[in-house]
Order: structure tokens, then C-alpha cells, then sequence
């Protein structure tokens, strides 16, 4: 149950306590509501800080009956009609260098008294007002209808009001949790008062759903992805138990969550947090890594089998090459999985004896850069004439070892400059070896075409070996296949990319995102709802990974994951600096937002785009201080305005929120 919307709290009260009344209205609009105060009133209710709540209360004797209050966010000063008089008084008194807080020359009484009167713009966020049928409150995000202003009376709430507009959720039943507590400004001399006003937030809000983390660098972002992480957890401990609102809404099967933990912190335990989620959930976190390392499962594939993103690893390893060597043209080949083999065979059978040549051909090359194999053979179109130019009678068309294969290309490319090379070409007009092949033979052979092997000063395939340690010779079940299995079970999967290449990173996480995409699919388009659980992907950084603000490619995993991802129950948290720096279509499809410290306007104007951010634009650029980590202004599907909050510490207790 949501203790918060069922707590015994009558907002409506505080329209007689005269304690907490900050001022009158004497503008009013659809959106804005202008409020006069002065010193006295915001000196007795310890301040009225920027973005902080006002309730807003129609006082008319003869309309007593309407049971309903505007929601205002204070937003900034404004004029007075009469600001100016008052500025002239001052002018005139700072002249003549009067001390005014002399006795003898202090201002009289009237003047000091319009002197602390001042004008506060406030944004109205909606109306609270009490069903005509079931007399329970309801909150719309709009005003339905409003009245003369000199009849409605400001105050500030105390802590049990403003904890229940706060967290108030109209029509959810379900649990909230909490994830911080509420701060309206940098300085915290005032708020005291406020310090146990929490923020509850609800967890299905966060499932299935997209979900930003904006803010430089130690802001607190990757704090708030715990924080979100361990909630997620404690919705698979509701369904353990049959929670009848959880299960209600997610089944009875448990969410998987899997992290690309660019830095490292969530598979490790680090100063930050002097925990980890690995450490805090070991039982049911499963972690990966891509290089070799103790508590770790390792992400490798095999290259013999998984041809093309074997060779995007290659590519990556060579991603800072330059110029035009064997290397570079070794780089750009064309290479075929078996499936997109056997589609070629069917429509065009030269391009597929060509393709699959420099195919077995690049094996050969994993081959002698030292990569394991199994007892791998390998067939392809030989001829009688190139079958014993190796000094060995060895016939490929009818499958070899891949042994034999090198040396058959070998035999090939030592006696390219032969008889029968040069009267192919006359023939056919074109080489017997195409430019994919004659790269491929380079690096392989380690010379130039009718030389000795190795006689060049080529370093040819040793260059290559130092991408063995991404591969593996077992015939196993891929490592993605098993992660995806973990995900259906309900697990935490931790990759570690810490120690990869930045290419390396993205071909994972793209290679793994298409997988549960694919399989996600699959079951939607099967109705298949046996194992169908809701996954939950963390992108740390993810500007290193999601496309730029304006590629508009539909097609990109990343772009289909924000699009697709709710109906397929998969959902997506990512983190990053700049909201400019990520793809409109992720943006426009994103539900919760938690923002903290942005730098430059660049970022806010981007963000005055999405639901009430434009309110806080200022205070996120002014807002810098290292006391403000996990200051954050959040939004949540449910919920209906932004509010500022400071997000909670994520810490081993393994207490339930």
C-alpha cells in the first residue's frame, strides 16, 4: 500500500495555520501566480528558497465549500509597483550617508514597514482538491479554474504537507521506496527544518523505462544508478514473496539487470561507496571481464566460428594505424559469417568461391599468429594445376586440415609469378587472386607475392597476436549466451570494460545489446511468456556508446532499445555529462530523469525542452559546490513535476528502504 497517499494528513489545514502564511496574491494566470510577502513572514517560516513549495488557498466566506489549493514552485523575485519609490528613498538616503540603523536617523516606521515588502513570481504545478464523490484527494497538473487573486492566501507547508505533496502518487496503490530526501538549495542554513521531508519514489516507475542521469563528473550520477540497481533488487525480493502489486504488475518472473561498467566501480569495491553491488549482492551477480581476472567469467569468443566480430576486434587493435601500409589494406577485406556464405552461394556462385577463399585464407592467418583451434578443417575450390605448388599434394575441395591450408596458400603466393598466374589473367582479365586475397596472402606468408616465406621484412600475422587474448577454442555456448540465460533468471550481470579498448567496449555492448534485443523480439513477436522477464540495461558514459544528438539512424541498437524496449520489457537507465550529447529519439522517448550539476547553457537549453526542467535551468549552472554530490532535481513516470531532492548514499546496509 502507499502508506504516503493513505497517511491521515488534511493539506487543506494549513489554510488556518497563520503561522505559515507567507503572503497574498496579487497576479494571476493559468501558469504563473505573483505573491506579495515581506520580511516578517519569510523570516518565520526560516525562508523561502528558490524551486521550494507554496500552497496557494482560495479565501471567500461565501465559497467556503471549495475544497481546493494551487501548487506553486517559487521561481525568482519580481517587481513591485512600488519598487520604484521605495529604490528612490534608498538612493536618496545612501546620498546623503545617512546611517539608517542609527537611532536618530533610523527610517520611520512606515517606511521600514514598505521597505521589507517584495514580490515573488511562483510557477503554478497544478491543483489539489478533494473528489466531488469519494471526498479523497486528487491532484491535476493544470488549473481548471481560478478567481480573483486579492482573495487567495500563500503558505509554506510543514514537514507532514509537504511529505504528502511530495510523494503523493494519485491513483497508485503500490510501494514507494525511498531515494533521498528533500533540498531546495545549495546553502542548507534554513532547512533544517526540512532535513526528514524524504522523497519516495515508485520502483515499477523505473522498469521497462528510460531513465537519465545528467551531471559532470562526481555529481553523483553513479551513486543514483545504485541506488536505482538495489531498488530493482528489492522489487525480485516482492515477487519472491508474492507481493500482489509487484507480481500484479511484472509477473511472477524476476528482472535481470546486466551493467557496462565502463570504470570498473560496480564490479569492484571502491573508495567512493567502500562497497560495490558485486560485494553488497554477491549471491546473485554474475561478473564478466574482458581480459582475464580472478571472481571473473571471461567475454571471449571464437574467432574460427564468429568471423566478423573476430575481425572487428583485429580492426580495433589497429584502430590508431595510419598511412597506407599491407596492414590497412589487410584491414579493409571483406569477410563472411557461414550463414551469409550460403546465402551468397545461392545468388552468385564466383563471388562465393572468392569470398570463401579469403575467408579460409584469414583463418589461416589466426592460425599462424598462434590463435587455438580445435582440429579445424576447412574446404574450398582448389585446382590441379596450384594443388602441389606447396611441394605436397593437397586437394581443398574435399576438406583439410587447416594445417594444410596454410601451406597450400603458401605454395600459392611463393610461385604467384608462375606460368599459370599470368596466363589466367590474359584469359579472364582480371588476377586469380583479388585485392581481398592478395592482403590476406601478405599477411599471412609474411612477403611480397613470389618471394620466400617470411623473407620480407614484413611482420605480417605476429602483428595480429596480441588479440589472442579475446579468443577462445571452446565450442562451448558463447559467453553472451550465457549471460542472456542469467538475465532470464533474474540475475545481476557485471561486465567489467575497465581494461578494454574503447572499440572493444562498444563491440561488446553492442554485440550483447543486439543479442537480448533479438531474443526479446523473438518472444514478443512468438507471444512466448514462459520466460519472458523484464531486463534492465545500465549504460555508464554512455556517450562513448549511444549515437550523436542528431544521427537519426532507426536502426541502431540504441536508438531501437529507447523506441522498442518498453513493449519488448526491456529497460534502459544511462549516465553521462552532457544531455547535448545524446540522440533526440533516445531523449524524446526517456520517462525519469534525475539531473544534477550541469556547466554551461548549451546543456540547459536542451533540457528546458523536457517536462518543467526550465524552472531550474539557472540553479543547475550556479549550483557547483562539492557539498552538492547527489544534489539532483528528479522526474519519475508517475510522478507529476520535478523535485529537488538529495539522492541518498548507497551503502552495504542491507536493510529493505
Amino acid at each position: 500500500m502507499n502508506f504516503l497517499k493513505k497517511m491521515d494528513v488534511n493539506i487543506f489545514d494549513l489554510s488556518k495555520d497563520e503561522e505559515r502564511f507567507v503572503g497574498n496574491a496579487f497576479s494571476l494566470t493559468y501558469d504563473k501566480l505573483s505573491l506579495l510577502t515581506n520580511d516578517f513572514d519569510k523570516n518565520k517560516v526560516n525562508g523561502i528558497p528558490q524551486s521550494s513549495f507554496l500552497l496557494a488557498f482560495y479565501n471567500n466566506s461565501a465559497m467556503n465549500e471549495n475544497k481546493e489549493a494551487l501548487l506553486l514552485r517559487v521561481l525568482s523575485p519580481i517587481k513591485i509597483p512600488t519598487d520604484n519609490e521605495m529604490v528612490s528613498t534608498m538612493i536618496e538616503y545612501y546620498k546623503e550617508g545617512i546611517d539608517t540603523t542609527d537611532k536618530l536617523n533610523e527610517l520611520d516606521d512606515f517606511t521600514r514597514f514598505d521597505m521589507s515588502f517584495s514580490g515573488l513570481e511562483c510557477r503554478i504545478l497544478g491543483t489539489f482538491y478533494l473528489d466531488g464523490k469519494s471526498d479523497e484527494l486528487c491532484f491535476g497538473s493544470d488549473v481548471e479554474n481560478f478567481y480573483s487573486p486579492n482573495n487567495y492566501k500563500i503558505y509554506k507547508p510543514r514537514q507532514n504537507v509537504l511529505n504528502k505533496i511530495i510523494n503523493f502518487y494519485d491513483g497508485t496503490e503500490g510501494d514507494t521506496v525511498r531515494i533521498g530526501k528533500v533540498r531546495f538549495s545549495s546553502s542548507m542554513r534554513y532547512q533544517s527544518e526540512d532535513d526528514d521531508v524524504e522523497v519516495r519514489i515508485d520502483p515499477l516507475d523505473l522498469i521497462g523505462k528510460r531513465t537519465a542521469l545528467f551531471g559532470m563528473t562526481r555529481t553523483g550520477k553513479s551513486n543514483t544508478v545504485k541506488k536505482i540497481i538495489e531498488e530493482t533488487v528489492s522489487i525480485n525480493d516482492k515477487i519472491e514473496q508474492n507481493n500482489p502489486h509487484i507480481v500484479g504488475n511484472l509477473g511472477d518472473k524476476k528482472v535481470g539487470q546486466i551493467i557496462f561498467d565502463i570504470n570498473g566501480e560496480y564490479a569492484n569495491k571502491n573508495q567512493q561507496d567502500d562497497t560495490s553491488i558485486f560485494e553488497k549482492f554477491s549471491g546473485n551477480v554474475s561478473r564478466y571481464s574482458v581480459m582475464p581476472k580472478d571472481g571473473f567469467k571471461e567475454m571471449k569468443i571464437n574467432f574460427y566460428s564468429e568471423i566478423l566480430t573476430g575481425f572487428e576486434y583485429i580492426k580495433s587493435h589497429f584502430s590508431d594505424l595510419s598511412g597506407n601500409d599491407y596492414i590497412a589494406s589487410f584491414l579493409g577485406i571483406e569477410l563472411a559469417d557461414e550463414d551469409d556464405l550460403q546465402a551468397l552461394k545461392e545468388k552468385n556462385m564466383s563471388a562465393y568461391t572468392r569470398l570463401l577463399r579469403a575467408t579460409v585464407a584469414y583463418k589461416c592467418v589466426l592460425y599462424k599468429a598462434g590463435f587455438e583451434q580445435n582440429n579445424i578443417n576447412v574446404r574450398f575450390a582448389g585446382n590441379k594445376d596450384l594443388n602441389s605448388l606447396s611441394g605436397k599434394e593437397i586437394v581443398p575441395d574435399k576438406g583439410i586440415p587447416i594445417e594444410d591450408a596454410c601451406l597450400w596458400f603458401e605454395g600459392v603466393w611463393e610461385n604467384y609469378t608462375a606460368p599459370y598466374f599470368n596466363e589466367y589473367k590474359e584469359k579472364k582479365g582480371k588476377e586469380w587472386a583479388d585485392e581481398d586475397l592478395k592482403s590476406i596472402l601478405k599477411v599471412l606468408c609474411r612477403a611480397n607475392a613470389g618471394k620466400d616465406i617470411g623473407s620480407s621484412n614484413i611482420s605480417g600475422f605476429k602483428k595480429i597476436e596480441p588479440v589472442r587474448v579475446f579468443h577462445t577454442p571452446t565450442v562451448n555456448k558463447s559467453y553472451e549466451t550465457e549471460i542472456l540465460s542469467e538475465l532470464r533468471a533474474g540475475k545481476i550481470v557485471i561486465l567489467d570494460l575497465s581494461q578494454g579498448d574503447s572499440s572493444i567496449q562498444n563491440i561488446n555492448s553492442e554485440r550483447l545489446s543486439k543479442r537480448i534485443f533479438s531474443d526479446s523480439m523473438k518472444m514478443f513477436t512468438e507471444n512466448e511468456t514462459q520466460n519472458h522477464n523484464y531486463i534492465q540495461f545500465y549504460f555508464e558514459e554512455a556517450h562513448n556508446l549511444f549515437p550523436k544528438q542528431n544521427e537519426t539512424d532507426l536502426k541502431n541498437i540504441y536508438n531501437r532499445l529507447a523506441k522498442e524496449g518498453a513493449k519488448l520489457r526491456l529497460g534502459i537507465t544511462y549516465a553521462t555529462q552532457e544531455v547535448s550529447s545524446i540522440s533526440k529519439n533516445i531523449l524524446k522517448n526517456t520517462q525519469n530523469w534525475f539531473i544534477s550539476h550541469l556547466n554551461n547553457s548549451d546543456e540547459t537549453k536542451e533540457l528546458k525542452k523536457y517536462y518543467d526542467f526550465s524552472d531550474f535551468t539557472d540553479a543547475l549552472i550556479r549550483y557547483s559546490n562539492t557539498s552538492d554530490k547527489g544534489f539532483a532535481r528528479i522526474k519519475t513516470f508517475s510522478s507529476s513535476f520535478v523535485v529537488p531532492t538529495q539522492i541518498d548514499k548507497f551503502t552495504n546496509n542491507k536493510e529493505s528502504s
